[in-house]
């Protein structure tokens, strides 16, 4: 049977092969259409892909570089570091910066009846503003330069922090620095020694040290495994009664110092005939840290990832075990954070102590009888008297007072950071 040629052929009778061996522009494409070789040329807007010279008269073989190509590695495609600063921005920040300063000073002191350290700050900074946006508009584009507006926006709220804690840091200590400086400041008690009247190498205030550190660590005892396990059982259990717990949770944490002191006045003094000592002062305090406990540390567990969880339950663990091997130990920094917010809201209390405990001028170390004095106290008693000795003595118990929150603030962070490479 005959089989029809189906082998296409051109005009003339000549095949394909024979074709191309005749005509090389068959076999190249690039010969008889240059923007093939070179898309430099149908394309005007890649430049950087225009090759020098004329087109190879046949195939271009892999491997082969031709010459003026710009290899894909020699771009300069690298990301624009974020993290450092550039010399012009630096120059930009100084300049606006000093130029601000210098044209604030003349007209805010010499050319305008102005006066005031806080008024010539909040003038400087406005201007900084002005001036280094208009710096930055000159060089760079519309979104970078609203990236700079913000950036030094965010700065100037964070050193106004800085600034408003560290100047009253430093004037505590500096109002109590003629009291804080004897010895006898820290190891004698006001027993025998007025502290209005008395000289002030005469007397001190380690029966108020002693009474704070006794109150403040037993209602710690109390409040933080009841703050910490209210904080389970919102977010681990769960449920309509979870839900009402959290809403009673947030709304203690409003209460006001008054209302915790004579609740507890009420329940333990009046009803259960508890005596007026550093115990009943320290359940009071407990009544104010409980709900910051509790409330920090639910919304820390809640940031813990679902995931450690599944992994747990999946390896055959039991819910308590997985929360209190897994759960817990992954929030046990941010455990140490609420822990010392609800430190920072009860060691300064005073009405709540004053009802539950009241003052004393003699050392007491047994929290079960007999009033108990504490710094807040002893600060409240001194203010109360109005003598110009007495005022340097509460500034230098607000000192003191200052220095154990940070001693604890850094104890329980260095003890919660040494604890978490454990886990």
């Amino acid at each position: 049977m005959a089989t029809a040629d189906v082998s296409p052929s051109l005009p003339g009778g000549q095949s394909p092969g024979a074709a191309a061996a005749s005509n090389p522009a068959l076999s190249n494409p690039a010969l008889s259409n240059p923007a093939l070789s070179n898309p430099a040329l149908s394309n005007p807007a890649l430049p950087n892909l225009a090759l020098v010279g004329t087109a190879l008269p046949g195939p271009v073989q892999p491997g082969t570089v031709m010459a003026g190509a710009v290899s894909p590695g020699s771009l300069d495609d690298r990301p624009r570091p974020v993290g450092r600063t550039a010399a012009e921005d630096r120059f930009a920040l100084i300049g606006s910066l000093l130029g601000s300063l210098g044209l604030v000073w003349v007209a805010y002191d010499r050319l305008l009846p102005f006066s005031g350290a806080i008024g010539f700050v909040v003038c400087w900074y406005l201007v900084f503003l002005a001036l280094y946006i208009g710096v930055s508009a000159i060089t760079l584009p519309g979104p970078l330069v609203r990236d700079r507006l913000a950036s030094a926006l965010v700065h100037g709220a964070a050193g106004l922090v800085v600034i408003a804690v560290g100047s009253a840091v430093i004037f505590t200590f500096a109002e109590g620095r003629h009291a804080i400086i004897h010895l006898n400041f820290f190891t004698q008690t006001s027993a025998g020694a007025d502290p209005g009247t008395a000289p002030l190498d005469k007397g001190g205030i380690l029966h108020a040290i002693v009474g704070t550190l006794i109150e403040i660590g037993i209602a710690i005892v109390v409040s933080l495994p009841l703050g910490v396990g209210t904080a389970v059982f919102i977010t681990e259990v769960g449920g309509r009664f979870a839900k009402g717990v959290r809403t009673v949770v947030e709304a203690m944490t409003a209460l006001p110092d008054i209302l915790a002191g004579l609740f507890i006045y009420t329940t333990l003094i009046v009803r259960l005939g508890v005596q007026e000592s550093g115990f009943a002062a320290s359940m009071a305090l407990t009544v104010m840290m409980l709900p910051v406990i509790a409330r920090s540390s639910e919304v820390v567990l809640r940031v813990v990832p679902r995931g450690l969880r599944e992994a747990g339950l999946a390896l055959g663990g039991s819910r308590w075990r997985t929360v209190w091997h897994v759960v817990l130990p992954t929030a046990r920094p941010g455990l140490a954070t609420a822990l010392i917010l609800g430190i920072a809201r009860g060691i300064g209390e005073t009405a709540p102590v004053l009802l539950t405990s009241g003052a004393s001028y003699f050392f007491n170390g047994n929290p079960f009888s007999e009033p108990m004095n504490s710094l807040p106290l002893y600060i409240f008693s001194g203010f109360e008297s109005g003598l110009s000795l007495a005022y340097e003595r509460i500034w230098a118990a607000a000192s003191v007072l200052l220095g154990i929150v940070l001693i604890l603030f850094v104890t329980a962070r260095v003890v919660a950071r040494s604890r978490t490479g454990r886990l």
